[in-house]
């Protein structure tokens, strides 16, 4: 083989296993399986973060960044963990499957806020939380919901409320787009 051709494939070789190398690491550290950093045990547990909610989300979901920027407009202190096996996250709080969305927020190691919950309903379970109940979740990703309402045309969704043991209920249908800024 020339040298040429001989110093082609080296380099080629060489980036490959340096981008290979570089992926393999970028997974290991986003991972929450395992023993992630600030994970308290390794078991998917709220980190010992000084947020009152820590969200797991994929380190390459916008939607789950534009909700979190929502929930800080609306003042409520929240961190976020990236990792790319959020279903652990999930079971281990017991969210029913049909009402997964793409993150979970945990309120103090508490509560539980699956999917684009807006701040208000939040704010509004927090001061009175129902009895036997974990949470609140907006299944799947709906078009209105805060971090994926874009403007123009709503589309209205419903809020369940998340009961011990898998079980769920209506908690509330938003009608309107969440207002921009500090909500009541």
């Amino acid at each position: 083989m020339p040298k040429y051709l001989d110093l082609r494939v080296s380099a080629s070789l060489f980036f490959k296993a340096a981008v290979f190398a570089f992926m393999v690491y970028g997974l290991s550290a986003c991972s929450t399986s395992g023993s992630a950093p600030g994970d308290t045990n390794g078991s998917g547990d709220q980190p010992s973060h000084k947020e009152d909610m820590v969200v797991y989300k994929s380190p390459f979901c916008l939607c789950c960044k534009d909700w979190i920027t929502h929930l800080q407009q609306n003042a409520i202190n929240v961190g976020s963990e990236n990792g790319l096996d959020t279903a652990s996250v999930k079971q281990k709080w017991g969210v029913p499957p049909s009402m997964q969305g793409c993150h979970t927020g945990v309120w103090r190691n508490q509560y539980v806020f699956e999917g684009h919950v807006p701040a208000r309903l939040i704010r509004k379970y927090l001061s009175n939380p129902p009895k036997d109940s974990i949470g609140l979740a907006v299944p799947g990703m709906p078009q209105g919901s805060p971090g994926m309402y874009r403007g123009g045309d709503f589309e209205p969704y419903v809020v369940y409320l998340i009961m011990t043991g898998g079980e769920y209920r209506f908690y509330e249908k938003v009608t309107s787009p969440e207002p921009a800024g500090k909500s009541v």
